[in-house]
C-alpha cells in the first residue's frame, strides 16, 4: 500500500472524502441546562447546540419536526417535581410534542411521506422507532394533533367527563378559560348541556370566551372580587369547578360550590413561578358543608381510549359544536421565548411554534 492510498484510505474513515454509504444529518437541539426552581425561565435554563444524526438504524426512521407544542407542564418537567414522567437531567434534549414528517425510513414503522405527531422533543431532526407516535387526522390541520385532538384536547375532555361527570343542567365554572384546555373545557361543557362560566384575564379574553369559545359567562379575574362575580352569575352554586389556575382564584371558586360538586384539579399555573406546590386553599373545608370532592388527574391514565376521544372531538369539529384556536410563533431559535409566552399570559389558545 503506498502512503498516497494510506492517506486516501484515512481520509475516507474520518470523513473527508464521502464513501456514498454513510450520512450524517445535521440538527439543532435545545438542551436542558438549568432547573427552573422558585423562579422563572431564563436563557441559560436552554442551551441551543448543533449536533450529526447517524444514519436511520434497522427499523428506525429519521423524521423532520415542522410544528412544535408547548404546555405549561413542560416547566415541571425541567423543575424534576413531576413524578409521573421520568426526571430530565442537564443535557438532555428538551421534552415536548411535535407534528413530524418521515424524510427517510430504514424498515421504519411508517414509509416516507407520513405526517405523525407525538413525543419527540425539541429537535429540528429526530431518529425515531415510530413507538406511541399517532398518524395526523387527515380532515383536519396538521397541528389540530397539538391542539384539540392531542393532549390539550383529550386532558379537556377526560378532566371534565371522567373526574367532573356533568349532567344537562349543571353550572361548569372554569380557570385559565381563555387557555388551550380551558377553552376547550367550556365548550365540552356546553355540548353536555351545561351553563358555562369562565375565568380569563381583560376584557379581549373575556370576549373571545363569549363571542367564539361559546361560554355562557365570562369572569376577569382581572377585574377583582372573582368571589363576588361568580355568585352573581351563579347563586345557586357551581356543581363543577376545573381548575387551571390554583392559588386565590381555587380559593374563590371553593367558596361558590353547590351541594354534592365537584372539583376538578387539572394544573396550577399561579404556582410556576414560585416552584413549590402551593398551599392548599383556605375555603378547602367547604367541601365538607357542601359534601363535595375534590380529585386531581393524570390524563395517561386514559391513554389506552386517547383513539376513541379524538374521533368524538373529531366529530364536534365537524359538526361545528367545537372550534379551537391556535397561536402560532416561529422560528426553532425561538422556543424558549415561545414556551415563556404560557406564562407571561401572552399566548390565545393553543401555543405552537412553526419551524
Amino acid at each position: 500500500m503506498t502512503f498516497a492510498f494510506r492517506a486516501h484510505f484515512l481520509a475516507r474513515l474520518i470523513g473527508q472524502f464521502p464513501t456514498g454509504d454513510f450520512e450524517m444529518t445535521q440538527t439543532r437541539q435545545w438542551l436542558l441546562n438549568g432547573h427552573p426552581r422558585g423562579r422563572r425561565i431564563v436563557d441559560d435554563d436552554l442551551k441551543l447546540v448543533t449536533v450529526d444524526l447517524p444514519e436511520p438504524g434497522p427499523g428506525q426512521m429519521l423524521l423532520k419536526t415542522l410544528y412544535m407544542g408547548f404546555d405549561p407542564a413542560q416547566k415541571g418537567w425541567m423543575e424534576n417535581i413531576a413524578d409521573y414522567v421520568a426526571p430530565m437531567a442537564i443535557g438532555d434534549v428538551m421534552r415536548g410534542s411535535g407534528i413530524t414528517e418521515v424524510v427517510k425510513s430504514n424498515g421504519g414503522k411508517y414509509p416516507e411521506g407520513t405526517v405523525l405527531a407525538g413525543s419527540t422533543g425539541w429537535s429540528e431532526y429526530v431518529i425515531h422507532n415510530g413507538a406511541e407516535l399517532n398518524v395526523v387526522e387527515p380532515s383536519l390541520s396538521p397541528t389540530a394533533m397539538l391542539s384539540v385532538l392531542g393532549t390539550t384536547g383529550v386532558t379537556a375532555y377526560c378532566g371534565l367527563f371522567k373526574v367532573g361527570q356533568p349532567v344537562a343542567g349543571d353550572v361548569v365554572l372554569v380557570s385559565g378559560a381563555a387557555g388551550a384546555t380551558g377553552s376547550i373545557v367550556g365548550q365540552l361543557a356546553k355540548i353536555g348541556g351545561c351553563t358555562a362560566i369562565g375565568i380569563a384575564g381583560g376584557p379581549e379574553k373575556c370576549a373571545w370566551l363569549v363571542e367564539e369559545a361559546g361560554y355562557d359567562h365570562a369572569i376577569d379575574y382581572k377585574a377583582g372580587n372573582i368571589r363576588q362575580q361568580i355568585k352573581d352569575i351563579a347563586p345557586g352554586g357551581v356543581n363543577v369547578i376545573f381548575d387551571n389556575v390554583g392559588g386565590k382564584i381555587l380559593n374563590d371558586m371553593l367558596s361558590c360550590i353547590a351541594t354534592n360538586a365537584r372539583v376538578v384539579i387539572c394544573g396550577g399555573i399561579s404556582r410556576y413561578e414560585s416552584g413549590s406546590l402551593p398551599a392548599g386553599p383556605e375555603n378547602y373545608f367547604n367541601l365538607v358543608f357542601r359534601r363535595a370532592r375534590m380529585e386531581g388527574f393524570i390524563v395517561l391514565d386514559w391513554m389506552n381510549e386517547f383513539p376513541a376521544i379524538r374521533k368524538r372531538l373529531a366529530n364536534w369539529v365537524h359538526s361545528g359544536d367545537l372550534a379551537y384556536r391556535e397561536d402560532i410563533q416561529e422560528g426553532f431559535e425561538n422556543a424558549p421565548a415561545t414556551l415563556q409566552r404560557l406564562f407571561d399570559g401572552a399566548n390565545k389558545g393553543k401555543q405552537l411554534l412553526k419551524l
